[in-house]
């Protein structure tokens, strides 16, 4: 596994409930800042196999990127079951929902 696709793995694990972080977030803090669209393959292809909470994860808008309906829904109920709540458009509130893991993530050995 290459160490970019570790560390996106490594920061979705470690979003909170109750908190939401973008594609380009996760890829800039994984140390791709143009690297948005691998974080959505990485998402795609990994999920299960990582149990990552993929509901957690907005696009740069805050909006829910899902575009099958029963996704879709499953996000908005994960995602008001935590206590973030997405408008009728599908958009969550950012400047109230979104984690900020913060300068210089400590990666464990294994994500280096």
């Amino acid at each position: 596994m290459q160490p970019f696709t570790r560390r996106v793995i490594h920061i979705i694990q470690n979003i909170p409930e109750g908190y939401v972080m973008t594609y380009g977030q996760i890829a800039e803090a994984a140390g791709s800042p143009r690297g948005a669209r691998q974080v959505v393959r990485i998402l795609h292809a990994m999920s299960a196999a990582h149990k990552l909470p993929w509901h957690r994860v907005v696009n740069a808008k805050g909006m829910i990127a899902l575009m099958d309906e029963e996704s879709r829904f499953k996000q908005i109920l994960y995602l008001s079951s935590e206590g973030v709540l997405a408008n009728e458009e599908g958009r969550v509130d950012l400047e109230r929902h979104r984690y900020q893991p913060g300068e210089g993530l400590v990666w464990p050995d294994e994500v280096q």
